[in-house]
């Protein structure tokens, strides 16, 4: 029994140490919405204590673009996108809940039922009516959950590497997406999140490692540690999955699917998976590519996106 307590006692000292010497605290929010921020940026009451960060750039009259990011990011990794874009299209994209500017979600509800419908609620906020929906991961299982409760509001369907497959197969994901997963543990990820963690999960996802510079690292680090959003990730990687979505989209959606070969994320069988249930749609497989197209080869991965768009929703010319 003395041994017993006394290898506890070691273990509690080891978690301590530990924790001390990897406590990171919370980031201050004003500092976090003046560095990644911008001029575009609006703040949107969504009621119930949801404030939503978004971003509504291009011609009001132009057709109407949706973008929603991954897991654990934010707005600003479809950067080059909206400026390759945004001269032609009305861009709106925000930061989902739980992540970036945004801030955490008071109702606590995670489910991809809930992030769809703050779709429907911000779109409806900002008069559109009708929008290409695109999607990345986990904003990718998003927008095919849209596309089957509101088929009617969309021009068009973008899939990058989306979430949506119930068990693909060969999924490698980062250790911190794995201790998120881990009981107890991902409890104690709401205090200690080092910069390291989180530079070795974006090294996972990409197959470009030049993207990966400090800069990138910084605004994923400091944007999960704004204010709400780590108890948020916490409660989203503990929410079931949610596998109802198997079925075809209720009625056809113009539809382009965009995968990185290489992603080890979310593999590129699913790709297939998806062109299985929407047998009509275009697909794309990029080699040497990861799970972050959009940041590891933006001009080509936009260049193909541009030209499927063009016919599907002529642009607004200048």
């Amino acid at each position: 029994m003395r041994s017993l307590k006394w290898a506890l006692g070691v273990v509690l000292i080891a978690v301590f140490g530990l924790i001390t010497l990897y406590w990171t605290p919370d980031t201050d929010k004003a500092s976090m919405r003046a560095k990644y921020g911008s001029r575009a940026s609006q703040y949107i009451d969504l009621g119930g204590g949801l404030t939503v960060h978004l971003r509504d750039e291009g011609p009001r009259d132009a057709p109407v673009i949706v973008l929603l990011h991954g897991s654990n990011s934010s707005l600003q990794t479809w950067d080059s996108w909206t400026s390759a874009l945004n001269g032609r299209f009305r861009i709106i994209r925000f930061d989902e809940p739980g992540h970036g500017l945004t801030g955490d979600y008071p109702a606590r509800d995670y489910s991809r039922a809930a992030f769809a419908d703050i779709v429907s609620r911000v779109t409806t906020r900002l008069g559109v009516a009708r929008f290409v929906l695109i999607g990345n991961s986990m904003g990718g299982g998003v927008a095919w959950a849209y596309a089957h409760n509101h088929p009617e509001r969309l021009t068009g369907l973008v899939l990058v590497d989306a979430a949506g497959e119930p068990k693909p197969t060969n999924s490698s994901p980062p250790l911190g997406f794995r201790l998120a997963r881990t009981p107890v543990v991902r409890d104690l990820m709401t205090y200690v999140t080092p910069r390291w963690l989180i530079a070795d999960g974006l090294r996972q996802s990409v197959s470009n490692q030049h993207v990966v510079t400090p800069e990138l690292i910084d605004r994923y680090w400091e944007l999960l540690r704004y204010p709400g959003n780590r108890p948020a990730t916490i409660d989203r990687f503990a929410t079931p999955r949610e596998e109802s979505l198997l079925g075809p989209l209720p009625r056809p959606i113009p539809t382009l699917i965009m995968w990185g070969a290489e992603d080890k994320l979310i593999p590129v069988t699913s790709a297939a998976w998806f062109k299985g249930k929407v047998p009509d749609a275009e697909v794309v497989i990029y080699p040497k590519v990861g799970h972050l197209m959009m940041e590891e080869i933006p001009s080509r991965s936009v260049g193909d996106l541009a030209i499927w768009l063009e016919k599907l929703v002529p642009a607004k010319t200048r």
